[in-house]
């Protein structure tokens, strides 16, 4: 026969066992859901990519802004951009880009001034306008986040985390337009506090553009200074 005390001995080990199964099953749960929740806003940055991919062109107006409270800072700018491929011209802060496939043409009408440069594409660290609206294919962890409803467009928010313990930057919150599956806005948040907006305000594509609409014409800018720098 069991003692009282082997009886309380039992019932409290079931109960251990059972609380650390509960635990467990909650656990279990809670991952799926998690890579369920990863494989949405994996799907969801595949269709992105491939809509941009699918088009011939793009020209996009966008807004700026720069916060960080604790230093008191408060910018906002304009800018416009078109892409081809990994052609672009970038206008942003009185300053011109012109990247034609091989070098980089920087116009700065104020210094009248033209820097040119070589740029490798295939360098993963280069920036170009063309890789801002597919940077996320790599390097960063992700999960679907909140929804909000902007103007009567369905915004669905996909949070990025970089996995690199060197970036400066925190997190990423990319807006992504449910219906058209195009970025209407990009949110980074830095470790230092700051936080930098980048909202799409109009989104063309197959626009017609010139022949020489990726080309730096030398002749437009007699009397700049021109720096090369390759």
């Amino acid at each position: 026969m069991k003692t009282k005390i082997q009886e309380i001995h039992n019932n409290s080990i079931k109960s251990t066992t059972k609380k650390y199964f509960q635990m467990a099953f909650i656990l279990l749960l809670s991952f799926t859901s998690m890579q369920a929740q990863d494989k949405k806003a994996k799907d969801l940055l595949n269709q992105v990519t491939a809509k941009i991919k699918s088009y011939n062109n793009i020209a996009i107006d966008f807004k700026y802004s720069l916060n960080n409270a604790k230093e008191n800072i408060n910018q906002d700018s304009k800018g416009n951009v078109i892409m081809k491929g990994n052609q672009y011209v970038l206008n942003f802060m009185g300053v011109t880009k012109i990247f034609d496939g091989q070098k980089t043409y920087t116009i700065v009408p104020e210094d009248e001034e033209v820097t040119i440069s070589k740029v490798n594409e295939k360098d993963d660290n280069a920036i170009t306008p063309s890789k801002m609206l597919t940077f996320f294919n790599s390097g960063y962890k992700y999960n679907m986040d909140i929804v909000q409803n902007v103007k009567g467009r369905k915004i669905q928010y996909v949070k990025l985390a970089p996995t690199s313990s060197k970036d400066q930057r925190k997190e990423i919150l990319l807006g992504i337009d449910v219906q058209t599956k195009h970025i209407y806005n990009l949110i980074e948040t830095g470790k230092n506090g700051t936080k930098t907006t980048l909202t799409v305000n109009s989104f063309k594509t197959n626009q017609p553009l010139s022949k020489n609409q990726f080309t730096f014409v030398a002749s437009k800018y007699p009397k700049y200074y021109i720096n090369k720098l390759d």
